[in-house]
């Protein structure tokens, strides 16, 4: 599979001039490996689910969303100007970014209890807020924040970079008794 995988995005280093042939999907290739290997089930659904997140990966074209920074940020930036490697900040593991988050959370005592959803059970499970902090709780909240502040969802998606009515953008955004009460009051 290894070597049909790199034919697929490397086919010059595999090129004969006799017989040009097209370029299987990576459907095709998952597809035929697991017609020739003997697999349980199982693992047959692990590759599929696999194999769906990598085709959707494939779709994902990065933009580039330009955001003004407010003094905290350009604070933090002049902080780390002389970084070494020429980066914008020091590197950290997206694991080890979380796993400070959760130890900054527990230092500072935010242990609210939140209730979240069990991706293993699918049942609701109570947990202190720091055992559940990351970085991608953050850009929710950062996106919910200026939502009840601007609540214009197009201009706040510039913000985030979610394109006009994505769903995922509707699932950051709550619209909570607050917004609907300064709403109604508009009309008086």
């Amino acid at each position: 599979m290894k070597t049909a995988v790199d034919k697929h995005y490397n086919p010059k280093k595999y090129f004969v001039s006799e017989a040009v042939e097209a370029k299987p999907t990576f459907q095709q290739l998952l597809d035929e490996f697991l017609l020739k290997h003997k697999l349980s089930e199982v693992r047959k659904k692990n590759f599929r689910v696999i194999c769906r997140a990598i085709m959707r990966y494939e779709l994902f074209v990065p933009v580039t969303v330009r955001v003004p920074l407010n003094d905290k940020a350009k604070a933090v930036l002049e902080k780390y100007k002389d970084c070494e490697g020429n980066k914008l900040l020091p590197f950290i593991s997206e694991q080890k970014y979380n796993d400070s988050i959760k130890r900054a959370f527990k230092l500072a005592e935010i242990d609210r209890v939140v209730t979240i959803l069990d991706p293993l059970t699918n049942e609701e499970v109570k947990k202190p807020l720091y055992e559940v902090a990351s970085s991608h709780m953050a850009r929710r909240t950062f996106i919910g924040n200026i939502y009840k502040k601007v609540k214009d969802p197009n201009l706040v998606g510039t913000l985030s970079g979610h394109k006009e009515g994505s769903k995922a953008f509707n699932r950051y955004r709550e619209i909570d008794e607050d917004m609907k009460k300064e709403l109604v009051s508009m009309l008086d």
